[in-house]
Parts: C-alpha cells; sequence; structure tokens
C-alpha cells in the first residue's frame, strides 16, 4: 500500500486498487454462483402421502324401473267413461280406478252366445244324425225301404220257384233280383243316413265354427271385464295418460301402478369394469331432480353378456333400490357408483404421482431437495388418490410435475411448491 500524509500531518496508508477489483469480483462471483445454483432448482408440484379410508367405485348411470310394475291398457276401441284416481295417489287392491263404455262389449257378448247355441245345435245334429225332425223322416222312410225290401226278396223266392216248374221265364228273375238289389241299397244308404249322416269335412266344419263362437265370447267377455280398470295389489298411480270422454285404440295405456318403495336400477358398465361387478356390492345412485338427495341399494344382477351401446362395448346389470318417501320416480335417468372395494387406513397418494413404464409403477420422492425413483406397488383407487401398499414411508413427499412443464427425472434439484 502507498504511504500519505493528511493535512495535520499524520501517516495513513491508502488502499491498492487492484485488491479493491479483485474483491469486488470475488464478490460478484459468489452472488452470481448462487443465482445460477438456484436457478437449476426445478420448482414441482409435490404431496405428501397420507393415511385415510378409500373407496373405489365405478361411476355410470341408469334408469329407474318400478317393480311389481301394472299397467292396463284399452281392450278394445271405446271411450273412457271415468277415471276415479289422480296421479300420485296410494290405492288399495281391488280398487276402480278406470271405467270404460262397454256397450259395444255386451253386444259382442250377445253376438257370440247366439253364435255358441247354434254351434251346439249344429253338434247335436251331427251326434243324432241329424235334427229330430230329419230323424224321424229318416226312420219312416228305412221302415218302408225295410219293407219294400222284403217284398222284393218274397218277390225273388216266388219267380225262382216258379222257373223251376217253368212257369216263369229267365227274365223274370232277373227282373225280381234287380229290384231286390235297389231294395237293399235303399235300406243300405238309409241306414248309413241314420248312423254317419255328415262326412268328415262336414264334422270339422261345425267343430270350428263351434270353436270360433267360444272363443268370440271368451274375447266379448275379456273385453266386459277389462272394461272395469281395477289395482291388481298395492301401489301408486304414477302414469294416468287419459281423462274422462277420449276416445281410446285398442292397446293404448289407460293407468300403471307400481309400488315404489323400492325400485329396481337397469345401467350399464363399460366392459373392462365387469370383471368388478359382484352381487350385493353396494350402489348409491343420485338423480338431477333432486340433487341434495341419495338413495341406497345393492347389485342384484351382475352382466352375463357385452353388447354393443353407440360406440361402447357395455353390460347390462341390475340393482335393487331403496326408496324412502317414492321421490324416485320411474323412467328418471340417474347417476350410479358402484362400491367394488374399500380400504380403511390406506396409505395413498395423488393419482398423477403414479408413474408407469413397461417394467414398473413409480413415484419420484422428493429427498433432499432431489428427485429419487421409487418403485411402488399400488391397490384400489378412486377418482383422485390410489393406495400405496408398498414402497414409500409414511409422512414421504412425493412430486407430481414440474410448473415449468420439463420432464421429472431422477436426481433432478427441485424446489418444491405445496398444491
Amino acid at each position: 500500500m502507498e504511504r500519505r500524509q493528511n493535512p495535520s500531518g499524520e501517516w495513513y496508508r491508502k488502499p491498492n486498487r487492484l485488491w479493491l477489483v479483485l474483491a469486488g469480483i470475488a464478490v460478484l462471483v459468489i452472488v452470481l454462483a448462487a443465482f445460477v445454483s438456484r436457478r437449476r432448482e426445478v420448482p414441482v408440484l409435490v404431496a405428501k402421502v397420507t393415511r385415510e379410508n378409500i373407496t373405489a367405485t365405478i361411476q355410470t348411470n341408469g334408469k329407474i324401473e318400478p317393480l311389481n310394475n301394472f299397467e292396463a291398457h284399452a281392450p278394445g276401441a271405446t271411450t273412457v267413461q271415468r277415471v276415479l284416481v289422480r296421479e300420485g295417489e296410494h290405492v288399495k287392491p281391488g280398487q276402480l280406478l278406470v271405467v270404460l263404455d262397454d256397450v259395444q262389449a255386451q253386444a259382442q257378448a250377445a253376438r257370440a252366445q247366439s253364435q255358441i247355441r247354434a254351434a251346439q245345435a249344429e253338434m247335436s245334429a251331427v251326434r243324432q244324425g241329424g235334427t229330430r225332425e230329419e230323424v224321424l223322416t229318416t226312420t219312416s222312410e228305412l221302415t218302408k225301404a225295410t219293407g219294400d225290401r222284403d217284398q222284393a226278396q218274397r218277390n225273388l223266392d216266388a219267380m225262382r220257384a216258379l222257373e223251376k216248374r217253368g212257369s216263369a221265364s229267365p227274365g223274370e228273375v232277373a227282373d225280381a233280383e234287380t229290384r231286390l238289389r235297389a231294395a237293399q241299397a235303399q235300406v243300405k244308404m238309409l241306414e248309413q243316413k241314420l248312423s254317419s249322416r255328415y262326412s268328415r269335412p262336414e264334422i270339422a266344419r261345425f267343430q270350428a265354427q263351434a270353436g270360433e263362437a267360444r272363443a268370440a265370447y271368451a274375447a266379448a267377455e275379456d273385453l266386459l271385464r277389462n272394461s272395469n280398470v281395477r289395482a291388481p295389489h298395492e301401489g301408486v298411480v304414477y302414469s294416468l295418460p287419459v281423462k274422462p270422454g277420449v276416445f281410446v285404440n285398442t292397446g293404448d295405456l289407460l293407468v300403471e301402478v307400481a309400488d315404489l318403495s323400492k325400485v329396481q336400477l337397469r345401467a350399464f358398465v363399460d366392459e373392462p369394469d365387469i370383471g368388478r361387478l359382484q352381487s350385493g356390492q353396494q350402489v348409491t345412485v343420485s338423480w338431477d331432480g333432486l340433487p341434495a338427495q341419495h338413495w341406497d341399494g345393492k347389485v342384484t344382477q351382475v352382466p352375463t353378456n357385452v353388447v354393443t351401446r353407440g360406440t361402447r362395448n357395455v353390460g347390462e346389470f341390475t340393482c335393487m333400490v331403496n326408496n324412502p318417501g317414492e321421490r324416485l320416480l320411474p323412467n328418471v335417468n340417474v347417476n350410479v357408483a358402484i362400491v367394488t372395494a374399500h380400504h380403511e387406513h390406506a396409505l395413498t397418494v395423488p393419482r398423477e404421482a403414479i408413474h408407469q413404464d413397461e417394467e414398473q409403477d413409480f413415484v419420484y420422492q422428493v429427498v433432499g431437495g432431489e428427485l429419487q425413483r421409487r418403485k411402488v406397488e399400488t391397490s384400489i383407487s378412486n377418482l383422485t388418490r390410489i393406495e400405496i401398499t408398498q414402497g414409500l414411508p409414511d409422512e414421504a413427499v412425493v412430486a407430481l410435475s414440474a410448473t415449468t412443464a420439463q420432464t421429472l427425472k431422477p436426481g433432478m434439484a427441485v424446489r418444491a411448491v405445496e398444491q
């Protein structure tokens, strides 16, 4: 250092400029090194593994169907006379619901009865060989023909005796034989008329007419019976599309009644999830019409085959669902969650923490500011988290993703950013 004297006469040492420059450079290098070192740390989102209860579910949708459903349809084209219930009304077994105009049904029944009586008369005539008058006439004719045949036989016997004595010619004998054969044929024809007057085709036709008459009467009786619609069991009237005075065609829906305390859910799951379904699994149902309410049920039947619906290969399954308050209505579309597994106090991480390669599942654990690859074994999962059964300790911190969109790698220096 250079020595100098101040105005008061005291001596002091003046710092060398070179040393000042070197000191400044050293400080700058240290600061820059620290800055560069900090810039190499990649900011990543992290999460701690946690112990919690985890439930695995299959999410799908389905449709509600009534159980023990009763549908009444118009038995014929007619007019609705009376409607005695309202939609939503509870009804008892045997309660009258709808009354139809039955005038035409009564007329059909009367015509059918007349046809039955005529058919019965025809069949009686078949069994007896004709009507009473016809039988009496045929019997009388048979008696006369029998007498004619006997007389012809006596005449023939007499002619043959005369021929032997030479008093009658062979021609007279032949005429007597011809008259006998004619009389015998008449007797045989009348006997057949009494025993089997009708041919087989005629009998078949009469039998068919009798069957048609009975069927017509049964149809008319059914029409009359169904003109008064009654509830077959206790339930709720949930569909009533008709009003008094309206005209209905054959087959038109009149009323629907069902016990809605329990309903059936019919739903579909994608083919990869079918193997996870089992009878008795818990089901939770929600409906957009009542978003604050949920219904519980159980799987009653698992898929037995796979069908194509649109672009999906799915299996159909059914569930029995409790419906307290009967607010879950038939034919509504609902959201469905099937519980396939539930584990208590499971070690879980966010699903996005899990990575896969050709060999294994793994995570990146944050240890001392660096990423370390950890092989893990997983179990069940829900929409957001997955259970870790082996490979991570409690309280471990795992990386999810870099905030700078960089690819995570083992050994990468990171700065943890809490979610």
